[in-house]
């Protein structure tokens, strides 16, 4: 089991980049902390989650 945002979710070998595309996430400009360190862009397909690990996943939302 991981937490993102805030809410647990039940994972088993899961690369990061397949969380986002369960999220319909994986087209949108975000940045993404893995227990509290940034996963840079071009690592997201090779990252693999671990039980405990905790994301955040922080997306860009314009206005003023």
């Amino acid at each position: 089991m991981i937490t993102v945002n805030g809410k647990n979710v039940e994972v088993k070998n899961l690369q990061l980049s397949e969380l986002l595309a369960q999220m319909d996430q994986l087209n949108t400009l975000c940045a993404i902390e893995v227990n509290k360190k940034l996963v840079p862009h071009k690592e997201r397909d090779a990252y693999k989650l671990q039980d405990g690990d905790i994301v955040e996943i922080v997306t860009l939302v314009g206005g003023g």
